[in-house]
């Protein structure tokens, strides 16, 4: 009965072995699947598609109403069941995915995913969220349980959106450490999914370098963290220790790497310098602006000045000569009615012309071209006019030519001129007189 008992156990743990080997087998078949069809969507730009084909599989499913509370979800997706090169390849394509939403942009994203949904996603990449995600719902919460390759996606990640890299080293630092001295809880080890699908060669002890694949890989983690992260966070000299105490690194290593390191901070520090010296000359040449603007302008304005200056001398000048001419003229006071003696004098005397203040010069010039214009418009009206007149000053003209060719006619003509300019002579100087007066 007891052989009988005993094989009857057997049989029952091979078959419930049996049926999960072929749960599992088909598990994987669906995710793989799930993984080509989202990629083939992913490379045709359909990204809402691809999104909502990858998520059933990295995200764990809830629990039956019967089993458990509505909505509880359960331990792992269904992705921490599937062999290793499965899950890397799996959440490689969604850390990718979510890089490339990041990169649509504000307008591109929310138009293809919806303002609250975009924002979701986006927040994952640039908080680190994704980090505790990827550690939960596909490697149990296990920390050094996760692949060194996913491990390398998310960092890359975080160090490409994440504004600081204060998340970044402190997710580093733990993986690094949990991979060099891993834990020594053996159960949490054995229920965790990634433990039991390692191999038996891989469920041991060791620091992530079995293989050199595994070298590889930590090779690229250190690189990471101590030429990327590190500097982006001021930690210049830390890293240069971390490089120089590691045990992974070689000493041609650790030479490359702090020499790559130096060169990384030297040409930081040029950078920082060439944008200091580029502000001060954006600086400087703002300034010369600002002085070049400031000297135009007081030009301007001393300009604009001397304008109005000369404005108020023009409009003032002429303006004063108008004034003084028609300035009222003082009234005489009555005068006595003269005697006949004194009347006769007065007669006898050139009649004085009220003094008038002389006009100014534009005044004067204006009289003149007008008087000209009088006169020849005069004569010329008078030519059309009365030709006759015209016609017969031209023959008295003449004829006074003619006589004028005789000796004592000539003689006698020019005494009677001499007389008459004379007497003009002394009529325009008295007048010339009374007029200065």
């Amino acid at each position: 009965m007891t052989a009988l008992s005993e094989d009857i156990s057997g049989s029952r743990y091979l078959s419930s072995s049996i049926s999960s080997l072929s749960t599992s087998r088909q598990q994987s078949s669906q995710i793989a699947k799930a993984y080509r069809q989202a990629a083939q969507l992913f490379l045709t730009r359909r990204l809402p598609e691809a999104l909502s084909t990858i998520e059933p599989i990295i995200t764990p499913p809830p629990h039956d109403e019967a089993n458990g509370h509505p909505g509880d979800l359960a331990g792992h997706a269904p992705v921490a069941t599937a062999s290793r090169g499965t899950r890397v390849k799996v959440w490689s394509f969604y850390l990718t995915f979510l890089n490339s939403v990041v990169e649509l942009g504000a307008e591109e994203g929310k138009h293809a995913f919806g303002s609250a949904r975009w924002k979701q996603l986006v927040s994952k990449c640039r908080d680190g969220s994704i980090w505790d995600d990827v550690v939960r719902d596909g490697y149990a919460g296990v920390e050094g349980d996760v692949d060194p390759d996913v491990v390398i996606n998310l960092a890359t990640l975080l160090l490409t959106h994440a504004p600081s890299q204060r998340l970044n080293q402190q997710k580093l630092e733990t993986y690094l450490s949990a991979t060099a001295h891993p834990t020594l809880d053996i159960s949490s080890h054995m229920s965790s999914s990634s433990y039991l699908q390692r191999q038996p060669s891989q469920r041991g002890q060791n620091n992530g370098t079995d293989t050199p694949r595994d070298l590889e890989k930590r090779i690229k983690l250190l690189e990471l963290y101590t030429l990327h992260v590190l500097p982006r966070n001021e930690e210049w000299d830390y890293a240069r220790e971390f490089i120089g105490m590691s045990e992974v690194l070689d000493d041609e290593r650790k030479e490359a790497f702090l020499l790559a390191l130096h060169s990384l901070r030297e040409e930081k520090e040029d950078t920082q310098a060439r944008e200091e010296k580029l502000r001060q000359q954006q600086q400087e040449q703002m300034e010369e602006r600002r002085k070049e603007t400031e000297a135009k302008r007081l030009e301007q304005s001393r300009a604009e000045d001397e304008r109005r200056k000369r404005e108020e001398e023009n409009w003032r000048q002429p303006r004063g000569s108008d004034e003084r001419l028609r300035q009222p003229q003082p009234q005489p006071h009555p005068q006595p009615q003269p005697t006949p003696s004194q009347s006769s004098r007065t007669s006898r005397q050139p009649a004085k012309k009220p003094v008038t203040p002389p006009p100014g010069f534009y005044n004067r010039a204006s009289t003149m071209f007008t008087s000209i214009q009088a006169m020849i418009s005069n004569t010329a009206h008078q030519m059309t006019a009365n030709p006759m007149a015209f016609f017969r000053t031209l023959l008295f003209l003449l004829a006074f030519g003619l006589a004028f060719g005789r000796r004592d006619l000539r003689e006698r003509i020019m005494r009677i001129m001499r007389n008459a300019w004379d007497k003009v002579r002394r009529t325009v100087g008295m007048g010339v007189k009374v007029s200065y007066i």
